[in-house]
């Protein structure tokens, strides 16, 4: 049974995707990572082109390329410092690497034994570092003064996923492995847990600040599990089905089952979206249980998405998630960059039930 009611009936799982605006010249290759600037809004893209484009968005959506720099395999993932004067991504090519956006200068700043996975700014009271998740089972911490790691943090297993809300960190890695850190401590272990989902991590994002420390689970199996730090919120925690279809339309037997490839936490209200396999993004109110919007964005798979400084605009890619290998990387795979401006009544928080 799923946790949050349907209150968005079939006709309103919408026509909103017809709205949305389409990025001109976007990667040529799937996209991995979109991330807006904190300050204004210029968006960030990792592909699988080895690429990362920056694009400057205007009001009513329309985007210019702005900067392009490039790795040495395929980008898996791009943030920013909190100033937005610099942009950070990892990739296959075992490279973290910085864009300053006021020179125009890339330079390699992180150095893993395999691919780097996740990339975060650890926006920490004496200076920011920079954090890279790999599946060399190592956490590292960059500190961009000097060349070598100042900590370096072992996994249990491969990095797939991480999410930063200072202090915390939450990590998820192969095997189900949740390693929760409070960042004031970053080399220790803060709480360690097994995921409440049966299946692979695919990704970890946390309560934006104004809420209960706490974080999001989606796993490959179409299930997000909501999840609280502190032990006496434990009672709040729960999990529900989403990014799932019936075998035959109507049937409700809800067989078919997508992963879940990303969670984005509104900056304002704290409520969050997540997009599938599926071609599918819903937004929730976790505390209300229930779902606020759906809509019918692709044929193919949302791969990533983001909310940007305000939460006025939504990017998402539809772009071939990897979910089936190399396989299903099939000729003429969609490959789109979307921007969806965002209303009110989408993304606020209802009463409680």
């Amino acid at each position: 049974m799923s946790f949050f009611g349907a209150t968005t009936s079939t006709t309103a799982a919408s026509t909103a995707a017809d709205k949305d605006v389409e990025v001109a010249e976007p990667p040529t290759d799937s996209i991995s990572s979109v991330s807006f600037s904190p300050q204004a809004d210029y968006l960030a893209v990792g592909s699988w082109d080895n690429s990362v484009r920056i694009y400057e968005v205007g009001p009513q959506g329309q985007t210019q390329g702005k900067a392009m720099y490039q790795h040495q395999g395929p980008v898996l993932d791009v943030c920013w410092n909190t100033d937005g004067t610099k942009i950070f991504s990892g990739g296959a090519d075992n490279a973290g690497r910085m864009f300053d956006v006021t020179t125009g200068q890339a330079t390699q700043v992180a150095q893993h034994d395999a691919p780097i996975k996740v990339v975060g700014w650890v926006n920490a009271p004496q200076a920011g570092v920079l954090a890279t998740g790999s599946w060399d089972k190592t956490i590292k911490y960059w500190d961009l003064r000097t060349p070598n790691p100042v900590a370096t943090v072992t996994l249990p297993e491969r990095c797939y996923t991480f999410d930063i809300q200072y202090p915390l960190m939450v990590v998820g890695t192969a095997e189900r492995h949740i390693q929760i850190y409070n960042l004031n401590s970053p080399n220790t272990v803060f709480k360690n847990l097994t995921s409440p989902l049966k299946w692979q991590t695919r990704v970890v994002s946390c309560f934006t600040a104004s809420q209960n420390s706490g974080f999001a689970i989606g796993s490959v199996e179409g299930r997000v599990a909501i999840q609280y730090v502190e032990d006496k919120d434990s009672s709040n925690n729960f999990s529900f089905k989403c990014h799932r279809r019936d075998s035959v339309p109507n049937s409700k037997d809800q067989a078919m089952v997508f992963a879940v490839n990303d969670i984005s936490f509104h900056p304002v209200h704290g409520t969050f979206s997540t997009c599938g396999s599926d071609g599918t993004i819903h937004f929730w109110d976790k505390d209300a249980r229930t779902r606020l919007k759906t809509f019918e964005a692709a044929p193919g798979p949302i791969s990533t998405t983001a909310f940007n400084r305000n939460g006025t605009l939504f990017a998402y890619a539809i772009s071939y998630d990897w979910s089936k290998g190399h396989s299903g990387m099939t000729p003429g795979h969609p490959n789109k960059l979307m921007l969806h401006q965002c209303k009110d009544e989408e993304v606020r928080k209802r009463n409680r039930k």
